[in-house]
């Protein structure tokens, strides 16, 4: 499987690629902290820096999986929440270079307000622009406890698969949503039926038998409080990627894997991926 991510920050996706057993083909990231670390641990990966001047059409046809955590901070509470008015409301783009791609799966990240935003407006806009390039989709809410993780960090992650790719289809996997088994369905990327509309909610920590342990899963919290103080390590990344404390780069590391997602998290999507390309979930 061929993977390639988008406002890749400092690797997040593409560590948890690589723990999926993923090529990473290409990252695009504009900060200019982030790059040569995405340089250095992905030195095989082509890197770009502005999506919004980048034509990715040359790799049209070439990725099986296209992530992208597309800014939140319109959407942010932390932030001044000016929605599709922001600048940095750079779904458009990412929307653009999936339709120049064509990837057979699309997963997006993004803060768990962009669920509600404008009344739900913004997600529909997303889900009609995917459905629309011919992708099913379905997005989740998923904490990053729900991997072990010392603190809740609510985010959507929005999955998609491209109907004409031929695996299995998404809704051909899950039960119908007025099932008994839709309805006592408590699993996370069992893919369940949820309470707010679309979108399915894991309010709670995998099971043992959902959970799939990462190279760096949930050992990896085991001596952290259950409420984390701002240090390296609570976002699931190794040191050797979130580690940089030395003066002269310190605020924009601490910046760096703030902004990160959890690797973990996303790790367990790609397993499941990985289940339906292999046709392991039939």
């Amino acid at each position: 499987m061929t993977h390639a991510s988008l406002f890749s920050g400092i690797g997040g996706f593409d560590l948890a690629a690589e723990w999926a057993g993923w090529t990473n083909m290409f990252n695009c990231e504009i900060d200019p902290f982030c790059r040569p670390v995405l340089a250095y641990h992905f030195p095989n990966a082509v890197q770009y820096e502005d999506i919004r001047t980048t034509d990715f059409t040359v790799w049209r046809g070439r990725i099986d999986v296209l992530t992208g955590g597309f800014p939140c901070q319109p959407f942010s509470v932390a932030g001044k929440r000016k929605g599709t008015d922001d600048d940095r409301y750079l779904w458009p783009e990412m929307l653009r270079a999936i339709r120049e791609i064509r990837p057979r799966w699309v997963v997006g990240e993004n803060v768990r307000g962009f669920v509600n935003w404008s009344e739900g407006m913004v997600l529909d806009t997303v889900f009609a622009d995917l459905e629309a390039l011919g992708y099913e989709v379905q997005p989740f809410v998923l904490p990053a406890c729900a991997v072990g993780a010392p603190h809740r960090r609510d985010r959507v992650w929005i999955v998609a698969h491209r109907s004409d790719a031929g695996s299995e289809s998404l809704r051909e996997r899950q039960e119908p949503a007025d099932s008994p088994e839709a309805a006592t369905d408590t699993s996370c990327l069992g893919l369940p039926y949820g309470d707010s509309g679309r979108v399915r909610r894991c309010e709670n920590r995998f099971s043992e038998n959902e959970l799939t342990e990462s190279p760096n899963g949930t050992e990896f919290w085991k001596e952290y409080p259950t409420q984390s103080p701002v240090r390296s390590g609570d976002d699931g990344l190794p040191a050797e990627l979130d580690g940089i404390t030395f003066p002269a780069w310190r605020r924009q590391s601490i910046k760096a894997y703030g902004n990160a997602i959890v690797p973990q998290v996303f790790y367990q999507i790609a397993e499941t991926i990985n289940k339906y390309e292999n046709k392991d979930l039939l």
